[in-house]
C-alpha cells in the first residue's frame, strides 16, 4: 500500500528540520464565504496538513473556543455535506493536506461509503474521529481506505502501551497524540509526564507524531525536540480571528 500524503507531508516538514504545521479551523468559520479566505491563507503561509472542523450539536472533546465556533457554523447552515461540496469545487487548490475532524454521528448519517467517495472527490485525505473506539473503527477504516483516506489515530498520556500496540496494527497517516486529560483548548503550560508518554508512543509507532490540545505558541514546542514531528493548533487561531486578525498574521509567528 502506497504511504499516506499525510505522511508525506509530515516527513517533508522534518525533512527541512521543521515541524509540520497542523491549524485548526471549524468548517464555515468565522462565516462560509470567509472560511476559503483563510484556507487560502492558512495554505500560502506553509501549512502542511489543514484540519476542518465538521460543525456538531453536541461535541465531547471540544473546549469552550471550538464549541463555540462550531455553534455558530450550525447557526450558519455549515454542515458535512456543504464542506465536501465547496471543497470538491476547489480539489488541487491546496498544497496543503486536508483532514476532517468530526464526531461519529454525522458521518455514519451521511453513509459510511459515500463518505470515503466524496472525501476522494474532495482532495480530503484523512478523517479524525474523536468518539470512535479502536474496537468500533473497521467499518469506517476500511469504507474510507478503499478511497485513499486514512482513519487518524488519537492516544493519550491514559493511553497503554499495549492499546497503542493494538492501534498501531492498522494506523496510517500520522499519529495525534492529546496532551492533556480533557477538552481542547489554550493552555500557558503541558504535563511534564507527556515526555515519557511520547517515547512510548516512538517505540510503538512506525509514523510521524502530532501533539495537539493546548498548543499556543511555537515555544511551547520546543521542549519535546524530536518525540514530536507536527503540531496541531486551533483555539489559539481561532481567538486570533475573533479579536480581528487573519490567518496569514497568525502563521507568521510560526514561520
Amino acid at each position: 500500500m502506497s504511504q499516506s500524503i499525510l505522511t508525506q507531508r509530515i516527513r517533508e516538514a522534518t525533512a527541512r528540520g521543521k515541524k509540520a504545521l497542523i491549524p485548526f479551523l471549524p468548517g464555515g468559520f468565522p462565516d462560509k464565504e470567509r472560511f476559503f479566505t483563510e484556507l487560502d491563507m492558512l495554505d500560502a503561509a506553509g501549512a502542511d496538513i489543514i484540519e476542518i472542523g465538521v460543525p456538531f450539536s453536541d461535541p465531547v472533546a471540544d473546549g469552550p473556543t471550538v464549541e463555540q465556533a462550531s455553534l455558530d457554523c450550525l447557526l450558519n447552515g455549515t454542515c458535512l455535506s456543504w464542506i465536501l461540496w465547496e471543497l470538491a469545487k476547489r480539489k488541487g487548490q491546496y498544497r496543503a493536506a486536508l483532514v476532517l475532524m468530526g464526531y461519529y454521528n454525522p458521518f455514519l448519517q451521511y453513509g459510511l461509503d459515500k463518505l470515503g467517495e466524496d472525501m476522494s472527490d474532495a482532495g480530503v485525505s484523512g478523517c479524525i474521529v474523536p468518539d470512535l473506539p479502536l474496537e468500533e473503527s473497521g467499518p469506517m477504516r476500511e469504507a474510507l481506505l478503499a478511497h485513499g483516506v486514512d482513519v487518524i489515530c488519537l492516544v493519550g498520556l491514559n493511553t497503554p502501551v499495549e492499546r497503542m500496540k493494538a492501534y498501531a496494527k492498522t494506523a496510517r497517516g500520522f499519529v495525534y497524540f492529546v496532551s492533556v486529560l480533557g477538552t481542547t483548548g489554550v493552555r500557558e503550560s503541558l504535563p511534564e509526564k507527556i515526555k515519557a508518554r511520547l517515547a512510548d508512543v516512538k517505540k510503538v509507532f512506525d509514523l510521524p507524531v502530532a501533539l495537539g490540545f493546548g498548543i499556543k505558541t511555537p515555544q511551547q514546542l520546543a521542549q519535546f525536540g524530536d518525540l514530536i514531528d507536527a503540531a496541531v493548533f486551533g483555539s489559539a487561531l481561532i481567538d486570533h480571528i475573533r479579536a480581528g486578525g487573519d490567518s496569514a498574521s497568525f502563521m507568521a509567528r510560526w514561520a
